[in-house]
């Protein structure tokens, strides 16, 4: 999947209502019999196949006017093509083949479906946008910072995975955390760590995770019996540092789900295109550079501003410290697998969660 270069937000205040009016435009596509099967194509292409091609893309508005009909190839169908790649949130190539294939031949009633289900998500969803807010669309694997009205910067994302699903909150960033620690969720301790300590009972001293009982007091990993759900009675704690599951920061957001967004020591995951892999928090890249723009408002310890090179200077002391915002920015995660703009244009991404069920 690749990050959309849309200046416009994925959520604004009119998106519900674009997205619901949309809905009602792919319905009666889907009514009208649908859109033509599209075959594999290249820039060059001649042809039937082309023909359906130019259909295909005209009716969802890719393509306008004389450009909507002819067996030739143009520099124009080349565009047309790159715009659906845009909206689809694919590598804009200009031919249509694997990710492309697949999505152009997804059914218009199936798009009305991820319409239809992203606006019954959205009703009566109540947020506080204001000058400066952060999204989270979870099927878009992708942070929007939006500032006045528009996309100051975009970040890709790891996401909660189909058996981790990541939640649907709105809620206020409050803090960015350095050098954190990270508490083990229990079921982690269950599914995962207590597998792992029967077959390696080193997996907690090499993982810089500590056991601690209700006084906070060190237990030793010996003294629990790993073949049991005993450990559960315990907190998990992993040593902050590189290693740290959270990596060098934290993104302090409170929410009932206690879900948040962070850093990762596993960098190399933003390279996939399926970027489904956390179990529900949010993974950013280029998390300095998100942090640094959420304390701008904040007055740094020099009396300057907040900079990434300065979060990076006060990581390297190694010493944890909670940087509490000025003003807390408020933060929202959605699931939309098809949106439309304020201008009317409409999106798509995969329905990874398989929740879209209106209209079945």
């Amino acid at each position: 999947m690749a990050l959309s270069d849309d200046p416009t937000p994925v959520l604004q205040p009119e998106t519900f209502f674009a997205t619901a009016k949309a809905s009602e435009r792919y319905a009666a596509i889907a009514d009208a019999g649908g859109w033509p099967t599209v075959s594999a194509l290249s820039p060059g292409a001649k042809g039937p196949g082309v023909a359906a091609l130019r259909k295909r893309l005209a009716l969802e508005g890719d393509l306008e006017g004389a450009e909507a009909s002819g067996a030739n190839w143009s520099p124009a169908l080349t565009a047309g093509v790159k715009h659906f790649q845009f909206r689809n949130g694919l590598r804009q190539t200009g031919v249509v083949a694997g990710a492309t294939l697949r999505a152009i031949n997804v059914p218009a009633r199936v798009r009305f479906k991820q319409l239809a289900s992203s606006a019954n998500r959205l009703a009566g969803m109540v947020f506080p946008y204001g000058d400066k807010y952060v999204v989270v669309n979870l099927p878009s694997t992708a942070v929007d910072a939006v500032e006045y009205g528009h996309v100051a910067h975009r970040y890709t994302a790891i996401v909660g995975g189909p058996e981790h699903h990541s939640p649907q909150i709105s809620t206020k960033i409050v803090a960015i955390n350095l050098n954190p620690t990270w508490t083990v969720p229990e079921s982690i301790i269950k599914n995962e760590i207590i597998p792992k300590m029967r077959s390696q009972p080193n997996y907690l001293s090499r993982a810089r995770i500590r056991i601690l009982n209700n006084k906070g007091q060190e237990v030793n990993p010996g003294s629990i019996n790993w073949n049991s759900d005993q450990a559960k009675n315990f907190m998990l704690r992993q040593d902050s540092g590189a290693g740290n599951s959270l990596g060098l920061i934290r993104i302090a957001m409170p929410n009932p789900d206690a879900v948040y967004m962070h850093d990762t020591p596993s960098r190399n995951l933003f390279a996939n295109d399926y970027r489904f892999l956390s179990h529900g928090c949010v993974r950013v890249q280029g998390v300095y550079d998100l942090a640094a723009w959420l304390l701008r408002e904040t007055p740094a310890p020099n009396g300057g501003v907040w900079t990434g090179k300065l979060i990076q200077d006060r990581i390297a002391s190694g010493a944890r410290e909670d940087v509490k915002l000025t003003s807390p920015v408020p933060v929202i995660w959605v699931y939309m697998t098809g949106w439309a703009s304020a201008e009317g244009t409409v999106h798509f991404r995969d329905d990874v969660y398989n929740v879209d069920t209106v209209g079945e």
